[in-house]
């Protein structure tokens, strides 16, 4: 008989618990042999002395027929003590009825007196390479949920604006209201959408998430609601759209600005009845769906052009979610920063222990018109790169607001009268007026604009004009937010 050797790469301790003195001396050799270090135990008293004084043995290998406490009461008491430690049970041939028990208390595998000694190696092998298999997919569960969670929560609830927001997400947390959540690009709004989801009675069922800004109409239509076999070329089979893979949870429209008018009737009949049909369908499709929508325009701008429908606006627009930029809740972001480094460590595997003070100062002082995902993304850099002078020069650079910008490049009126050339033959009175008139015109539109955070309406109403006047002189201005 050829007994393996082959070391383990840590020696890894098991427990031999046997009355007979013969038995634990001969088990301690082999299994010393095979790379492991072995604690004996003549009785189950013992046994159950060595667990409770600390020793943490993988595996333990019991002799079923002991005096006093027998190898079931012992396994019984192993289990209260040490429930995942694996147990080996040793039985004399033809006790069938012992082992089915013992399978049942929890013994991970069982050998018949007498056995090979090959037959103990590869049991042994077996369970570890189980038990490390367990251990691997536990640490893989605990990163996968710590990186779940780091994904799920992109900003932290601790500005007062965030909070108020986290308020009024809780009190319609039990109504089925539409959700409309407006903002800046990169403020964090499907962030928003999907503590709507968390915090509501669906919470149990699915999220789906389509951007409407990403596929063009045609795609977009059969992407929502699905297709019949047939409806156009290539549709060989049925296809369920996102509002069915949403039933009974929550729609989120990332976008809805970008949806075409046919669309958005088509939308605006599933909130009004839950009832659609497929692309080249008859029969209509009843769906249980709470509607959350997101937008970075606006839409009451949208609805006075006529780029989108009113009564869907309206429809839409029962709990008016506002999520400030970044820049008006410069508090947040000492732990955003925080949170995206421990979030860029873990996905990409480089340890990075904070940030300096200089360039905490310097995330403070900026104005972010990429808001809370410019911040995600030069945390990604630093990260990746381990190095913060990939993005020192962007975080330290000044950089003004883009109507602010514009405006200062359009002379004043005093600059007009400064540059006056009266030798130019080009140059008539009326020009200048027109010139400083414009200029002055620029300048006072871009700080109402500025104001109002670019809220077209209420700048029209402070300015005396109407909403399609202002609309033009933004047009004629070159102004921009």
């Amino acid at each position: 008989m050829v007994i393996s050797t082959r070391s383990v790469p840590t020696r890894r301790q098991i427990l031999v618990v046997d009355d007979a003195e013969g038995i634990r001396t001969y088990l301690k050799n082999l299994l010393s042999l095979m790379g492991y270090d072995v604690l004996l135990a003549s009785d189950g008293y013992k046994a159950i002395d060595i667990l409770e004084g600390g020793a943490t043995p993988e595996v333990a290998v019991l002799d079923i027929m002991m005096p006093g406490m027998d190898g079931l009461e012992l396994l019984r008491r192993i289990k209260q003590i040490r429930p995942a430690l694996p147990v080996i049970m040793l039985s004399v041939v033809g006790k069938a009825g012992t082992i089915v028990e013992a399978m049942n208390l929890g013994a991970a595998d069982y050998l018949n007196k007498p056995f090979e000694e090959e037959e103990l190696e590869i049991a042994l092998r077996k369970l570890l390479e189980t038990e490390n298999l367990k251990a691997e997919t536990q640490v893989l569960r605990e990163r996968l949920r710590e990186h779940e969670e780091l994904e799920r929560e992109p900003f932290l609830w601790i500005s007062d604006k965030m909070r108020r927001i986290h308020e009024i997400l809780e009190q319609v947390a039990d109504a089925d209201v539409t959700v409309l959540i407006h903002g800046e690009s990169g403020v964090g709004k499907e962030v928003v959408a999907r503590a709507t989801h968390d915090l509501s009675t669906r919470s149990n069922g699915p999220f789906v998430k389509v951007n409407c800004a990403a596929l063009p109409a045609e795609l977009l239509e059969s992407e929502l609601f699905g297709y019949e076999r047939g409806a156009f070329t290539g549709a060989s089979s049925r296809k369920s759209g996102k509002f069915e893979l949403a039933d009974g949870g929550t729609m989120f429209l990332d976008e809805i600005g970008e949806m075409s008018a046919a669309l958005q009737a088509k939308l605006l009949q599933v909130l009004q009845n839950g009832e659609f049909s497929r692309l080249g369908g008859q029969a209509d499709v009843r769906v249980d769906v709470r509607v959350v929508v997101a937008t970075n325009r606006n839409l009451e701008e949208m609805v006075e052009t006529g780029q989108f429908r009113e009564d869907l606006y309206y429809r839409l627009n029962v709990v008016n979610v506002f999520v400030p930029p970044l820049r008006e809740r410069r508090e947040e972001i000492p732990e955003l920063v925080e949170l995206f480094v421990r979030k860029y460590s873990l996905k990409y595997n480089r340890q990075l222990d904070g940030i300096s003070d200089g360039l905490m100062q310097g995330f403070m002082n900026a104005h972010w018109p990429g808001n809370v995902r410019e911040l995600e993304n030069l945390i990604k850099r630093v990260v990746v790169l381990q190095s913060e002078d990939a993005i020192a020069e962007e975080i330290f650079k000044p950089r003004r607001p883009a109507a602010a910008a514009a405006a200062a490049a359009e002379p004043s009126a005093e600059q007009v009268v400064e540059d006056f050339d009266p030798l130019d033959e080009e140059t008539s009175l009326r020009e200048i007026g027109r010139r400083a008139a414009r200029g002055a015109e620029r300048i006072a539109l871009s700080r109402v604009l500025q104001q109002t955070n670019w809220n077209r309406k209420k700048a029209a109403k402070i300015l005396g004009v109407s909403y399609k006047t202002l609309l033009q002189k933004i047009k004629e201005c070159g102004l921009t937010d």
